[in-house]
């Protein structure tokens, strides 16, 4: 499957001049929205909801926290009020690669076009 990468605005619900816009990855085997630690300021004060431990793609285990509330908005989808995931992150060739979950994208009723390598709407919500 190729690259899919969507714009998304991440707002703090509870401090909204806390606001940044990025691109992301999409993810679909990661749950949660996740976010290097560098990038933590930009959201403001954010209530720690759990530390965790987190399996990485290359099966290491590192430490992150789970914050929020955060409002998330990818473009063309409906916002969502949700957690991030904060992770320390090695930037590839000085950007980081942010990730959109399938929690996320469940939530925005987003679904992964793999033929087309796009985000598609969904037409219903699940409850299978």
């Amino acid at each position: 499957m190729g690259r899919v990468v969507t714009f998304v605005s991440l707002t703090n619900v509870l401090s909204p001049e806390s606001t940044f816009t990025c691109d992301a990855l999409v993810d679909t085997g990661a749950a949660y929205t996740t976010l290097p630690n560098a990038w933590r300021s930009r959201l403001g004060t954010l209530r720690i909801l759990e530390k965790v431990e987190v399996e990485t793609a290359d099966q290491s285990i590192i430490e992150g926290e789970i914050c929020g509330p955060v409002e998330i908005k990818m473009e063309g989808f409906r916002s969502i009020l949700t957690e991030v995931l904060f992770i320390d992150m090695e930037p590839d060739d000085g950007t980081y690669d942010p990730l959109i979950g399938y929690t996320t994208l469940e939530l925005a009723h987003a679904a992964v076009d793999m033929v087309g390598h796009r985000l598609i709407n969904t037409k219903r919500v699940d409850l299978k």
